[in-house]
């Protein structure tokens, strides 16, 4: 309720508020995440299944922890 309220008087939406306070916690936004992920991708020397592969097997270890 109260992010109702704050979203209607500051008339901005609730996505809106939600990624101001994302980023005043130093929290990447959603558009500077997927920057980020792009720039990975162009300097990447891995194919698309390499990549998955890798993110497969990095998952599992971290979840095996």
């Amino acid at each position: 309720m109260a992010l109702k309220e704050t979203s209607m008087k500051r008339k901005k939406t609730i996505g809106q508020i939600v990624e101001e306070s994302l980023v005043a916690y130093g929290i990447k936004t959603r558009k500077n995440a997927l920057d980020l992920l792009r720039t990975a991708q162009e300097r990447s020397n891995l194919s698309e299944e390499e990549a998955l592969a890798l993110g497969v097997e990095e998952t599992r270890v971290t979840r095996s922890r």
